[in-house]
């Protein structure tokens, strides 16, 4: 199977498992051009994506409240399954992007798959179940920003899975503090893989910028508002996670100076 295939197919494909299933085999990618993405995913009624004041997620302080964490980690597996299908969506778009930039959108969608399981799986020992409250479509609605290999990972790597490494820990602990170990554990292993991705975003935002540029100014002149830096990061910046990742001190600097008050369109917290 060709990777366009297998990306063409998991967004064609309305049920859940099928889209949270692996390529059982390695796959080739020989010959990426075939048709136009969709703009939409292929969505069951069941986990359609939503619109409206309906969407309500509690917010952080709702940890302690195990109705409201199974809420909160309903928000948490629609994201990575938002996550998912546009790491496939880009397999599409961009057909004639370099082949390890290519390799790397595919293992990226991998660890996305896995991750949406991990969140489903704590829902469902907690007694919810995927799709039980209606599902945002954010990152969809942002599709316009991601028109070049350089936007995506602009605003998927370094925005939204960047803002991850704070959310992560933060929910991380809350979790902790209300007892609950083991989502607390589901946590920390997103946060660790979202290390690797962020590190991809930085690494191809090298590639693709022009080699005068300085890496945050490119990585700020790339964003169309509503993304900024303030969606760049949670409440309390991380800074260790990022260094890891490979942020040098100006860019962590321009985090940090990010006003997180500035976060009411577009937040991806829960």
């Amino acid at each position: 199977m060709q990777v366009r295939e297998f990306a063409a197919a998991l967004l064609a494909a309305p049920d859940l498992e099928a889209k949270l299933t692996p390529p059982l085999s390695l796959l080739k990618d020989d010959a990426p051009a075939g048709g136009v993405p969709p703009q939409r995913p292929a969505r069951a009624p069941e986990i359609a994506i939503r619109t409206g004041p309906e969407i309500k997620v509690p917010p952080l302080e709702g940890m302690a409240d195990p109705a409201q964490r199974v809420r909160i980690l309903h928000a948490f597996a629609n994201h990575e399954l938002q996550a998912v299908e546009l790491f496939a969506w880009a397999l599409l778009n961009f057909s004639e992007a370099p082949e390890q930039f290519r390799r790397g959108l595919l293992s990226t969608l991998r660890d996305e798959q896995r991750h949406a399981r991990l969140y489903i799986h704590r829902l469902e020992e907690l007694g919810g179940h995927f799709g039980d409250y209606p599902l945002s479509g954010y990152f969809w609605g942002k599709l316009g920003h991601y028109s070049t290999p350089r936007g995506f990972v602009c605003a998927m790597c370094l925005t939204f899975e960047n803002a991850n490494l704070d959310h992560t820990l933060e929910y991380a602990a809350a979790a902790t503090r209300a007892g609950d170990e083991k989502t607390a554990k589901v946590l920390y292993e997103v946060h660790a893989d979202e290390i690797r991705h962020v590190r991809f975003g930085l690494e191809w935002l090298d590639a693709f910028k022009e080699a005068s540029e300085e890496r945050v100014a490119a990585w700020e002149a790339t964003l169309e508002w509503p993304l900024r830096p303030a969606l760049a990061r949670g409440y309390r910046l991380h800074e260790e996670p990022r260094r890891v990742a490979g942020f040098d001190e100006t860019f962590l600097k321009r985090l940090a100076q990010a006003d997180v008050r500035d976060r009411q369109e577009g937040s991806q917290s829960p």
